[in-house]
């Protein structure tokens, strides 16, 4: 985005250029917008209506804010269609935990910006039905987590029409809410260790849409918001690279540059945490790396499943093809006046920051080094997402690398182990080396897991009962130190990875056994691991296409060893940078704290 005034101008031009390729797979009332084939685990009515309603979250505040849109008629005529209970497109009731009560959400978010848009052009009876299927969303059955944030969103947009409902049931909700509070402005999103991006584009972000909003009748529970933002917003800058990259971390990756929507519903509710110039800067930078990427979007325009490139192996379970248009909370500042700060001000570049920030209540630290961004992880887990240990309880996370997730593991091509220690007990054939470990095991789930000295994580992990590892995680920018502590009762193979760097970007591969280090260096960017014990050798692997969230093709380097029963210590030195930190390879890698 341009720094001052022309930032607005060319955001607005940025829904715009989204979403007029989705007005093409709308039926003909207009309630129904298919994108794809739905593989997700609700029904593709379900599916459809979330192809209407997410756009809303960037078109809604682009028409508050006096943006142009020429496709209008359509949402209206689709808002009648999908409420009717004699329509064929209508959109159905929730049954239980429902799909439609998250899109509702959307669609109260919209009324409550812009009615004139959706609302208006409605006839008397067209605004009877549509207010009482939504009215009718109020109490419906949600999962303990952000998910009772939708009714209060659809009960925000009733009170902006006028359609008279229970806002009772609201507050009620928002109540709940408030009890996922954490320290330092982090909230649980529910009876979870997850502290992942739903913290800032869903807990946060709902909460400072009703501070805004409703603020003038609850200013309490507002004012509580807003304060929880702002002691949230000075760490989550570290989730951000220079370049405006964000950590890829976590489940539903393939909302992309929701990553960014904290930055502004900040200025949106009127939370000073960070300057206006920065916000802008944080917000803008992030847009413009998303926007650099043409995979993004199909060839004709339409948001893909994926995150770096269209990959649908990286979809959670109830990614369907619509769901890819939840990155459109991004635009909220939009509806900013065009002489808001947010707007006049210029962008300020990345603020200079700590190397390494402890968060403890997300079990992680946070390293900075050469504009990149790293995240040591060492408490979250999640079974229940698709691939959830490579998202959540993997060592380490980067803006500049990604991350990978495996297609099996049987193998490590096929598992794709960057930034794990992988261990097998089996092997399958023989190589030119010798035995080939097969059905290789990574950390899924920590046990006591802890942040220790302010720059190191610990956790303990059983791959098997018999086998315990404790792992501790350190920051030493440009480096990051892990050391393994494995007592095992019976004999293991590892494989432990650094960072896959792009092997589609001119890849210059190097390996270097002696003294058991190994690096792989391409365009620009090295990934490398020293073993500091020496009693490990270095291998450089090709993982399968289509593992790495960023790369299409990877190469990624790694230190070998094979164990026999007892207690043994594994210790390396893990480099991953661009240019301005590759020479910190030949220098000495830091030494072992533990």
């Amino acid at each position: 985005m341009a720094s001052g005034s022309g930032a607005r101008g060319e955001m607005q031009a940025y829904v715009r250029e989204l979403v007029d390729p989705v007005v093409r797979y709308a039926s003909a009332g207009g309630a129904r917008i298919r994108l794809g084939v739905n593989a997700a685990h609700h029904d593709d009515t379900a599916a459809d209506l979330e192809g209407y309603a997410r756009p809303l979250w960037g078109l809604a505040p682009l028409a508050a804010g006096g943006g142009e849109f020429g496709h209008w008629e359509l949402w209206a005529r689709g808002l009648a269609a999908g409420t009717d209970p004699g329509h064929p497109e209508y959109w159905g009731t929730a049954t239980g935990i429902d799909q439609r009560t998250v899109e509702t959400a959307a669609i109260g978010f919209a009324l409550a910006l812009a009615p004139e848009k959706l609302w208006d052009p409605l006839s008397g009876k067209e605004r009877d039905q549509a207010g009482a299927w939504l009215a009718s969303f109020l109490g419906a059955d949600t999962p303990e987590n952000n998910w009772n944030f939708f009714p209060v969103l659809v009960s925000l947009g009733l009170d902006r029409v006028g359609y008279a409902h229970d806002r009772d049931a609201r507050h009620a909700r928002l109540d709940r809410l408030e009890t996922y509070a954490r320290e330092d402005g982090w909230y649980a999103d529910g009876n979870t260790a997850q502290r992942d991006y739903y913290i800032p584009w869903a807990m946060h972000f709902y909460g400072l849409i009703y501070a805004a909003l409703a603020g003038d009748g609850d200013p309490a529970r507002a004012a509580r918001f807003r304060q929880r933002a702002a002691d949230f917003a000075p760490g989550f800058r570290h989730w951000f690279a220079a370049d405006g990259a964000a950590v890829p971390f976590g489940r539903s990756l393939t909302y992309r540059f929701a990553q960014g929507s904290f930055w502004g519903a900040l200025p949106y509710a009127g939370v000073d945490a960070v300057p206006p110039g920065e916000a802008k800067g944080l917000l803008s930078r992030h847009l413009r790396w998303w926007r650099e990427r043409s995979a993004l979007t199909s060839p004709d325009g339409v948001l893909t499943i994926g995150y770096g490139y269209p990959q649908p192996a990286v979809a959670e379970q109830y990614n369907g093809p619509g769901s890819p248009y939840w990155a459109m909370k991004a635009f909220l500042p939009l509806a900013l006046p065009a002489d808001h700060a947010f707007w006049t001000a210029d962008e300020e570049p990345a603020a200079e920051l700590p190397e390494t920030l402890a968060q403890p209540d997300a079990g992680a630290v946070l390293m900075r080094s050469g504009g990149d961004a790293t995240l040591l992880s060492g408490s979250q887990h999640n079974l229940w997402a698709r691939g959830g240990a490579a998202k959540y309880a993997k060592f380490a996370y980067s803006s500049r690398f990604g991350f990978s997730a495996p297609v099996d593991g049987l193998g490590p091509e096929p598992g794709a182990y960057d930034s794990v220690l992988a261990v097998s007990d089996e092997t399958h054939g023989e190589g030119e080396e010798g035995a080939v470990p097969r059905h290789f095991r990574v950390r899924e789930e920590q046990h006591d897991p802890a942040v220790e000295d302010g720059d190191t994580v610990r956790s303990t992990w059983r791959p098997w009962p018999d086998v315990e590892i404790t792992t501790w995680l350190t920051a030493a920018a440009p480096w990051h130190l892990r050391t393994h502590r494995i007592r095992t009762g019976r004999a293991l193979y590892t494989a432990e990875g650094g960072f896959a760097v792009d092997r589609d970007a001119g890849l210059t591969r190097r390996e270097e056994n002696e003294g058991g280090a190994v690096t792989v260096t391409g365009a620009g960017d090295l990934s490398g691991l020293r073993d500091l014990d020496g009693g490990r050798s270095g291998r450089v692997l090709d993982p399968l296409p289509g593992t790495n969230v960023l790369a299409r093709r990877t190469s990624l380097p790694v230190l070998v060893g094979q164990l026999p029963p007892g207690e043994h210590w594994l210790r390396c030195a893990v480099l991953g940078a661009g240019a301005a930190g590759a020479a910190a390879w030949e220098r000495d890698a830091p030494e072992a704290r533990h």
